[in-house]
């Protein structure tokens, strides 16, 4: 399985206020950086519950019929009707082997603390990041404490006319693990 971050942070790092909120990103994304390519490679999602029910704040559905699964040990809020959404539990390994036995290839990671179990545990290929041109002080970071370096390949970065700078990389060298990922 291809497991993918494509997530927007400020410059200092952050993904969100200490709050959850992210109002210092660009509404609706800003221009166009490539979010709609990405979600067509993609099977399904995998979100955290607090990100979930960020999203379940939006004015619309974002994820159309892709089918979301929300990581949590506990029940999340009900999804809109148009939603495909399913909740799981468990380790990021066995969260892997119970989606891959569904025939989920490609799945999109997002939320702080999923994203930095799936790192921790070597099971992220790809990240993709846009850095927003502000600064924010404090907030809840996209990267916490590793066990040891993650080696990344550097594919791309490119710059838009808002600011916005978008830097895709590819994983290497995992706690001394060391393997040539996949080039998609």
């Amino acid at each position: 399985m291809i497991a993918s971050v494509f997530i927007g942070m400020s410059l200092d790092g952050f993904i969100a206020r200490g709050s959850g909120a992210y109002d210092f990103l660009p509404a609706g994304g800003g221009e166009p950086h490539g979010y709609d390519e990405f979600m067509a490679t993609v099977d399904a999602l995998l979100i955290g519950r607090k990100t979930f029910e960020s999203v379940l704040k939006l004015d619309s559905w974002p994820y159309g019929v892709n089918p979301v699964f929300v990581l949590s040990t506990r029940t999340p809020a009900p999804a809109p009707s148009e939603a495909i959404v399913e909740h799981i539990s468990g380790d990021p390994p066995d969260i892997v082997t119970q989606l891959e036995a569904r025939g989920i290839r490609q799945i999109y990671v997002d939320g702080g603390i999923t994203i930095q179990k799936f790192l921790r545990a070597g099971l992220i290929q790809r990240l993709i990041i846009t850095r927003v041109p502000v600064l924010i002080g404090q907030g809840i970071p996209l990267f916490g404490p590793l066990s040891g370096d993650i080696g990344l390949r550097h594919i791309a970065t490119r710059s838009f006319r808002s600011g916005l700078v978008q830097s895709e990389y590819h994983m290497e060298c995992i706690s001394g693990r060391c393997t040539v990922p996949p080039l998609w």
